[in-house]
């Protein structure tokens, strides 16, 4: 009996489009029966955002970096074509017309997957978030955790 096989992603980027295909990648692999985990950190920490206004109590500076960041994998802008926001909204209506899953939808699949959405640690403290900012049922973890779980990984990705 062969051991299953594992893919971690470290997700840094907050771009939709990268972001995205960190996702589609994330789960055709557990389609193909890989452990998978998705390690967001800095601005890829964005995707697990809420969607809503949480109201916790910060300090000036995590309260300016929350407002200066995107709420929502949604809410991403891309890393290319941007426009002033309007690259993104073109995309989308894009997609829509082509049947493409959009981002959250790929998370939703993700977690019904039972891939493991990871934040860092680290990045959540140093940009100020609290844990009530991120989404429910996702594990907090350092680069330690990250790399047992990449000493052994059969693919290995930076996005």
């Amino acid at each position: 009996m062969s051991e299953q096989k594992s893919t971690n992603i470290i997700l840094f980027s907050g771009d939709y489009d990268k972001a995205m295909a960190g996702y589609i990648i994330a789960n055709g692999a557990a389609a193909y029966d890989h452990k998978v985990t998705i390690f967001h950190t800095f601005w890829g920490l964005n995707a697990l955002r809420k969607d809503e206004n949480v109201h916790v109590k910060k300090g000036l500076m995590d309260k300016m970096f929350g407002k200066m960041m995107p709420r929502g994998a949604d809410k991403l802008g891309l890393s290319n074509m941007h426009f002033a926001g309007i690259g993104p909204k073109m995309i989308k209506n894009v997609m829509k017309k082509h049947n493409a899953t959009s981002l959250p939808d790929l998370i939703e699949m993700a977690k019904m997957q039972d891939i493991n959405l990871v934040a860092c640690q680290m990045t959540v403290d140093l940009l100020g978030f609290k844990r009530e900012e991120l989404m429910d049922g996702i594990e907090y973890a350092g680069v330690a955790a990250y790399l047992a779980d990449a000493e052994n990984g059969n693919v290995n990705l930076f996005i």
